[in-house]
């Protein structure tokens, strides 16, 4: 029998695999909404537009589960700190391998896991951007060239990311967007 990690991992179809993260939603309560679809959106196009020598339909799938254990409440420190390991964790038990799990985990670097997949990279691209630009219950969202300003000058001051200046130039190439 096909494990959910390979039935995922297997559909092709783009659109397929969000319906399929949403089942999972509400079949095992992970998280799942706006904010899924729209960043496995953004990481699919920067792929796709910037001609990344990378795995798009892992990176996709990703996006669309690394926040599994995820909650809506942002006012526990420990949690948010630490939603990424315990989706990883999930995720291995419900049978995806030890890298894509890896992968997942990196999407923020709270957890320390070095050496990173280059993967984990893209994700944290997206997962950053996607959180500044798309409004929040408890925050409003900041316009295209304030929020790259705030990726770059300060949610990822001082680290080293494989893709940033791809990113910043897919960014441009999209918006119009310089910095």
């Amino acid at each position: 029998m096909e494990s959910f990690a390979e039935y995922i991992l297997n559909e092709n179809n783009y659109f397929r695999k969000i319906e399929i993260a949403y089942y999972l939603h509400k079949k095992a309560n992970t998280f799942f909404d706006k904010s899924v679809i729209c960043k496995a959106e953004l990481a699919r196009r920067f792929i796709e537009t910037m001609n990344l020598d990378v795995d798009e339909n892992l990176i996709v799938t990703a996006c669309l589960l690394y926040a599994s254990k995820k909650t809506k409440m942002t006012t526990d420190l420990e949690k948010v700190k630490f939603y990424a390991k315990d989706g990883a964790e999930y995720l291995s038990n419900i049978g995806f391998d030890e890298r894509f799990c890896r992968i997942c985990e990196g999407v923020n670097r709270y957890s320390g896991l070095e050496p990173r997949e280059p993967e984990s990279d893209i994700l944290e691209l997206v997962d950053n951007l996607g959180t500044l630009l798309l409004n929040g219950e408890e925050k409003i969202s900041y316009g295209m060239k304030h929020a790259m300003e705030l990726l770059i000058n300060k949610n990822l001051e001082g680290v080293k990311n494989k893709y940033i200046n791809e990113f910043k130039q897919f960014i441009y190439n999209e918006e119009g967007v310089m910095i």
